[in-house]
């Protein structure tokens, strides 16, 4: 399935300034190693060593969590968009 990510700023020049990158996946976890593939300054920043989503990313599939999906197993239908947000933490008191 081909399916469309949207990269957060911090992670766009691992993939040459893009926005959008377009890869073929069956599901998330997939996906996500495709990406790291063709970009290889990804690699470590979506999962962990043990193959794991890290806990500082989340992952949306049309507007839904997968961490409250399937998380990496989430399947994925062509066209879908798949859009990466680092966790954002911090404030003022």
């Amino acid at each position: 399935m081909e399916v469309e990510v949207r990269l957060p700023t911090v992670l766009r020049p691992h993939a040459n300034g893009a926005a959008l990158v377009k890869v073929d996946a069956a599901n998330i976890g997939e996906a996500l190693n495709e990406l790291s593939s063709k970009y290889p300054g990804m690699s470590g920043q979506l999962l962990t060593q043990s193959g794991e989503l890290h806990k500082f990313v989340n992952i949306y599939l049309n507007d839904d969590d997968v961490r409250y999906l399937e998380k990496l197993d989430t399947k994925l239908n062509d066209g879908d968009v798949i859009s990466i947000l680092p966790a954002v933490a911090g404030g003022s008191d």
